[in-house]
């Protein structure tokens, strides 16, 4: 009997439900792809809608309850919840990034992707845990229920869902989480603190990731990267790029300024 093909582990992986049996199928993927036991085979399509459990409700972005600014227990909370439900979306982008896109793009892109679903897993289960410390728990509140949303509207090209996923929505962290490191330390939240930093340095290389291969999709079709980029995003994602900037850590993760200058407002 022939191994599971890497698509058919990773839309596995997509369709869990239960956060804790996701957390591990995501690193299982990873794992064993490193490890060279899932033939690059792509004969397993990728869900529309990965598995999602029964709580966190999903609400309208319109409807969500403002958290604040988080440096009451409360508010730390809430906080940390939203960080945590990015997170748990976050592992079902990178895998159906690699699993939708990698017979096209290759077994590196497949590797980087998988090593980014494990990583988002990994920052999944360090929030969860933090939440547990503070009183409270995944699924305790409602959720940003739009976040799936830029999947599905760059599901057709490869280079629409990097533009859209890493560049635009994963570079936003980079801008909005040293003021929220600031926020946890002014209220003595060191264990958060150290996630928070964590989680930075990571989504610098996530961000990294993403603009190497919209680089490469962009050369291998003739066209400019930065024209490209600001069409794709104009076209395909439905929010703002809006600053303030964190210019030195998007400059880190392979993002000029002149890039997104030209779009932001």
């Amino acid at each position: 009997m022939s191994s599971p093909s890497v698509s058919g582990a990773i839309a596995s992986a997509l369709a869990e439900s239960e956060p804790s049996a996701k957390v591990m199928a995501a690193r299982r993927v990873a794992r064993e792809w490193r490890k060279g036991r899932l033939p690059f085979r792509f004969d397993v399509a990728m869900p529309d809608v990965p598995g999602r459990p029964a709580r966190p409700e999903l609400l309208p972005p319109t409807k969500m309850p403002k958290r604040g600014r988080g440096q009451s227990l409360k508010g730390r909370i809430a906080l940390f919840h939203a960080l945590a439900h990015i997170e748990f979306v976050a592992i079902d982008l990178a895998l159906d990034m690699a699993g939708r896109f990698g017979g096209e793009m290759g077994k590196d892109f497949v590797s980087d992707f998988l090593s980014v679903a494990a990583d988002e897993a990994m920052h999944f289960v360090l929030l969860e845990r933090r939440l547990r410390a503070l009183g409270s728990f995944y699924g305790d509140l409602p959720a940003h229920g739009g976040l799936w949303d830029a999947a599905g509207e760059t599901r057709h090209d490869v280079a629409a869902r990097l533009a859209v996923v890493p560049m635009v929505l994963e570079a936003r962290g980079l801008d909005v989480t040293p003021t929220t490191i600031e926020r946890m330390r002014s209220a003595g939240d060191s264990a958060g603190v150290r996630i928070l930093e964590r989680i930075l340095d990571d989504e610098i290389r996530h961000v990294r990731v993403g603009a190497n291969h919209f680089a490469e999709v962009c050369e291998r079709r003739g066209k400019s990267p930065d024209s490209t980029w600001k069409t794709l995003v104009k076209k395909h994602f439905r929010g703002r790029v809006s600053g303030p900037f964190n210019d030195s850590a998007r400059n880190a993760a392979g993002l000029s300024r002149e890039l997104y200058a030209g779009i932001a407002y």
